[in-house]
């Protein structure tokens, strides 16, 4: 049943009406019923966190039992050059900016063969909207490392960047889908969904895709074949039912398609970009939106603990807030760590499995779509002695 010190901050009348929806929540979740949007409101006010994680705990129990997934992965931002200009973003510059720079091919072959680690499978590519180069330049990328890295997967392009390309090239969203995945591009990463809520773009990213036209390039590309993960960037002026419609808009898409791999709840970080003044994401917010987004998403079968932005402790304790997931090594993450991210830029093999024995679950290396690659004990981990 549920815990008997669940605290509220309401009038009495506004209290019994949420602790009875989060009783009905309770038997919903253990029954395998799907939560509605007052059901998920009711979550985001509920302030017992441990009774969330609770809840949580069992939807990831049911999707992938003790498994905890991470891959090997290297991170390439093309460019920090960007014509967008979104008020959260401290990643991208002006052309003319002292700090912009931007890899051309053979910059981006010469760092692969400096840094990129030898049991990589995966190069995660994205980048700012550069106001000159074209649509070509982007597909090149893709059929060079495709011919040069066949057996690495390349997960590639936001869907606010294939919706530029289709601008800057003419084309239709599904043409240009249709030419990278012919040049070798293998799925999406979720970047640039923000939070769908018009009022929200409208204030922080007015020149960006709006959130129709996300889903809408997402549903054209799984439709295609091309797997893609999700995110939401919460924690800047957003409100608790804009976070659930966006939550239940990636939830309708899901039923259509199934082409969402994993769903990723990345927290705002405010140093450095125009909303300063904006208190960070405390620690309690991080691990509720957690919860509540793998209560909400019971179509997702992976919902991530992004260690980059939340930090590896807090990360680890994610696991038992509903998180199956912790991205990967994720060697030279440059976006994140531009807003203030004072995680490192990359971590061992070691020392992800190290965190993931110690809070009593099982590490699988897993390849981008979540094929797995090894299940590991812990006398594969020199931090872990049986």
């Amino acid at each position: 049943m549920i815990s008997s010190h669940v605290r509220m901050e309401f009038a009495p009348e506004r209290t019994a009406k949420v602790n009875n929806l989060l009783q009905q929540i309770e038997k919903k979740v253990f029954a395998g019923q799907r939560l509605t949007k007052e059901e998920g409101l009711a979550l985001m006010e509920c302030k017992d966190l441990l009774f969330l994680g609770r809840l949580a705990r069992e939807i990831k129990l049911r999707h992938s039992g003790r498994k905890i997934f991470f891959n090997v992965n290297f991170h390439i931002n093309l460019t920090n050059i960007c014509v967008s200009e979104c008020r959260f973003c401290a990643f991208g510059v002006r052309k003319e900016s002292g700090k912009a720079y931007f890899m051309t091919l053979e910059d981006i072959l010469q760092k692969i063969a400096k840094s990129l680690p030898e049991s990589a499978t995966e190069l995660h590519i994205v980048s700012g909207l550069h106001p000159d180069q074209p649509f070509d330049y982007y597909l090149e990328v893709i059929d060079t490392l495709h011919r040069r890295y066949p057996g690495i997967h390349l997960k590639a392009f936001t869907a606010v960047e294939i919706n530029y390309f289709a601008e800057i090239s003419g084309l239709s969203i599904r043409e240009v889908l249709l030419k990278l995945k012919h040049a070798g591009l293998g799925s999406m990463p979720g970047g640039g969904a923000e939070v769908f809520s018009p009022r929200i773009r409208g204030m922080l990213c007015p020149g960006k895709a709006t959130g129709e036209r996300w889903l809408e390039i997402m549903e054209t590309a799984h439709d295609l074949g091309i797997r893609t993960n999700a995110t939401m960037l919460f924690g800047h002026l957003e409100t608790n039912e804009e976070r659930i419609d966006h939550l239940i808009s990636l939830r309708d898409l899901q039923d259509k398609t199934g082409g969402f791999q994993s769903f990723v709840p990345l927290a705002f970080h405010p140093e450095n970009t125009s909303l300063s003044e904006i208190k960070p994401v405390s620690a309690y917010e991080k691990l509720k939106m957690i919860a509540v987004s793998r209560l909400m998403l019971d179509n997702f079968d992976h919902i991530k603990a992004y260690w980059v932005m939340l930090g590896v402790s807090l990360a680890q304790i994610a696991l038992e807030f509903g998180a199956d997931d912790l991205d990967g090594t994720v060697v030279k993450e440059k976006i994140t760590h531009a807003a203030g991210a004072k995680t490192k830029e990359g971590i061992s093999m070691d020392e992800l499995l190290e965190l993931i024995f110690s809070a009593g679950y099982l590490p699988v290396e897993r390849d981008t779509l979540y094929h797995e690659l090894k299940i590991f004990r812990k006398r594969d981990c020199q931090c872990c002695p049986e």
